[in-house]
């Protein structure tokens, strides 16, 4: 089989080399992939939002199937493109896609169908603010209605701080929407539950925790990841009983009814708060990093799953798991989640090579003259796999001393919670 996956994150450099454990895949192209996906794969450098060209490039390289990593071009619709050009693709339609596109419409999903999540208002000027002001305490959550890259999420603490964010937005700081979503906060603990879903059935995808603020203990703006680690201890049988009924079937069976049937990897975002699940959010394909520390963690073939979800024949296959713990820490170039640089040498990292449960995602680099440069605010993700949490962690700390890159930082507490238990 010859495979493209699109996008240029860690997340695709993850699915590549999980992807390539199969003896069924030929040929992999990342579009347009990154400086780790270039030693694996062969990456094209096309714009992924161009369908057209896209298209011309899967029948020219006789792709067999196409993996959308990223949610952008699922929201623009490129499943739906693909699709009527016979091509097979793995990835929810454009309707489904409003999910994670739209806030507004994920929240207004909630409503009509009782799924538990936070109390909100969807605004469009600024003097839709003070009736949700007026009936709720701070902090208040601050949403940009589409998407914005992981950044488009801030907690409130005073009015001030609401009116300075919420003019951001309605003047177009997010190119995707000028609207926003308040929400009350709800104060508990985070989690991901993932599924892989056809147009029938659902299987278990994995769960994780990540780590969204910039600095040690959960301080800072929101950025697109910190780390994670995967399961969520969080997550008991008992819990997860209750995301599945109030939460996933209904979400899935208002598809149904709609007639544009969900299929795809589906992210749920929740709050944990005394054994109850809320929904925070939904993503419409694998999370980064998430993504990195779920994938080491399955023993079967995913390039089959994923085969078999396309074909609507997910019932057929049982997805077995490692017993172990995974975990990941981004390392980020100096300045992000604001202003960062970029075309800087990772000088180490050609003289750094993978061992048995320890890799190396490349997120935002590229490969100049035999030498990995960075290209993104969040660049490597380093990654192990192990019997307990601090095995794991003395591994990825330690090589994360050994890369030294003078021009990054990282969060030295990922997995907090972890060792807090």
């Amino acid at each position: 089989m010859n495979i493209a996956i699109i996008g240029s994150g860690g997340r695709e450099h993850a699915l590549c080399e999980k992807i390539l454990e199969s003896k069924k895949v030929n040929k992999v192209v990342c579009i347009p992939g990154n400086g780790g996906t270039e030693k694996i794969a062969q990456n094209l450098k096309i714009d992924i939002l161009d369908f057209p060209v896209v298209l011309k490039n899967i029948k020219k390289l006789k792709i067999d199937l196409v993996i959308v990593g990223p949610e952008e071009p699922l929201v623009y619709g490129i499943v739906d493109f693909l699709r009527k050009k016979k091509i097979k693709v793995f990835g929810p339609n454009k309707f489904a896609a409003k999910l994670e596109g739209s806030k507004g419409f994920m929240k207004n999903l909630c409503k009509e169908n009782n799924i538990p999540t936070a109390g909100y208002k969807i605004c469009k000027k600024m003097s839709d603010i003070k009736l949700f002001v007026k009936n709720n305490k701070f902090p208040i959550v601050v949403k940009a209605d589409g998407l914005a890259a992981g950044k488009g999420v801030v907690i409130c603490k005073n009015l001030m701080q609401l009116n300075n964010v919420s003019k951001q937005i309605f003047l177009g700081k997010f190119k995707s929407s000028k609207k926003l979503v308040l929400e009350e906060f709800i104060d508990g603990e985070e989690a991901s539950y993932f599924l892989i879903v056809d147009k029938n059935n659902f299987s278990f995808f994995g769960t994780a925790q990540d780590h969204k603020r910039v600095g040690n203990g959960e301080t800072g703006p929101n950025t697109g990841g910190m780390g994670a680690y995967s399961p969520a201890p969080i997550i008991s049988k008992a819990i997860e009983k209750k995301v599945l009924n109030k939460i996933i079937k209904p979400t899935l069976n208002f598809f149904k009814r709609k007639n544009k049937h969900y299929t795809g990897f589906l992210y749920a975002g929740l709050m944990i708060k005394h054994n109850e699940p809320y929904l925070i959010e939904y993503n419409v394909r694998m999370g980064d990093p998430e993504c990195q520390v779920i994938l080491p963690r399955i023993k079967s073939e995913l390039i089959n799953i994923i085969e078999n979800a396309v074909e609507n024949n997910l019932k057929k296959i049982k997805i077995n798991w490692f017993k172990k713990i995974c975990m990941t820490v981004v390392l980020c170039s100096k300045g992000y989640p604001g202003t960062y640089k970029k075309n800087l040498i990772i000088s180490n990292l050609e003289k750094i090579k993978n061992k048995k449960n320890v890799q190396i995602i490349h997120a935002g680099t590229l490969r100049k003259k035999k030498k990995f440069i960075s290209n993104g605010g969040r660049v490597l993700n380093i990654t192990a796999l192990g019997e307990n949490i601090n095995e794991v962690k003395k591994k990825i700390y330690k090589l994360l001393k050994n890369i030294n890159w003078k021009d990054g930082f990282y969060r030295t507490d990922i997995g907090w919670r972890l060792f807090k238990k």
